[in-house]
């Protein structure tokens, strides 16, 4: 099963900048997406089954053109689970499970901390996450969970590892992070790619990404069981219809 996750910062301009040209040759068995900013009536949902993606998922935001994650598979899933049960999570619009034989494919958009306000609710949500997720995998331990983590775990997955005072790089997110890979999760990535210091995210500013000052946010967690399952994790930088860049993970099933 090949799994890509991809925050295309709004679906309708990443079509517009050829994402689906893009996803038809990328082609994946199970797409993630991150950061939609759309309701599902405001799409042209036939450019996604022409591409073979017959079964879609969406689970918006209650705040039109925020946040929002959806599920595009090639493969019927046997259920969908749209948000946790937890309100402040999912009036959010930012966690979207997928179960297959086998495997459970979930897309998850963790806060950003971009002010205290924010960062108080990124705190909210990282613990509550990772007590569901705990929880959750009692029932369901083949569980993989894509998406933007809005977190660089380690030095290597910053351009600059002195920005230690700047959410997405502060000392109890890497630890939060930390935690939650020990919790029985493998950063499939780092797991293969031990010293590649590669990135996800690139600031629209000062030409962040044309001179690679990256961070690397966004993540393919796979549960420890299907650690031998890991074929491949590779970060697909060329692909630009967004300031983040999609990840892709291989498992065998």
């Amino acid at each position: 099963m090949k799994i890509i996750s991809y925050n295309v910062n709004g679906i309708r301009a990443a079509i517009n900048k050829g994402f689906m040209n893009w996803l038809k040759s990328a082609n994946p068995d199970v797409i993630c997406l991150q950061e939609i900013k759309a309701l599902k009536e405001q799409l042209d949902l036939d450019v996604f089954e022409e591409a073979g993606y017959k079964y879609h998922y969406w689970f918006s935001a209650q705040k039109k053109g925020y946040s929002g994650v959806a599920i595009l598979s090639k493969i019927e899933p046997n259920h969908i689970e749209y948000g946790t049960g937890i309100k402040s999570m999912d009036y959010e619009g930012r966690n979207l499970r997928a179960d297959f034989n086998g495997v459970s494919v979930m897309s998850m958009y963790l806060p950003s901390g971009t002010n205290d306000a924010r960062l108080l609710h990124k705190f909210e949500y990282m613990d509550m996450i990772h007590d569901y997720l705990n929880d959750l995998r009692t029932q369901i331990p083949n569980l993989i969970v894509c998406g933007d983590f809005n977190i660089c775990h380690e030095e290597i997955d910053i351009h600059n590892p002195k920005m230690k005072g700047v959410s997405g790089f502060l000392p109890e997110e890497r630890e939060w992070l930390g935690n939650f890979i020990n919790s029985g999760f493998i950063d499939s990535f780092r797991y293969l790619n031990k010293e590649s210091q590669q990135y996800s995210w690139w600031s629209y500013r000062a030409n962040a990404r044309a001179n690679n000052k990256g961070w690397r946010l966004d993540y393919a967690m796979v549960a420890e069981p299907l650690q031998e399952n890991i074929k491949r994790a590779v970060i697909l930088s060329e692909a630009n219809h967004s300031d983040h860049c999609p990840i892709l993970v291989e498992i065998d099933k």
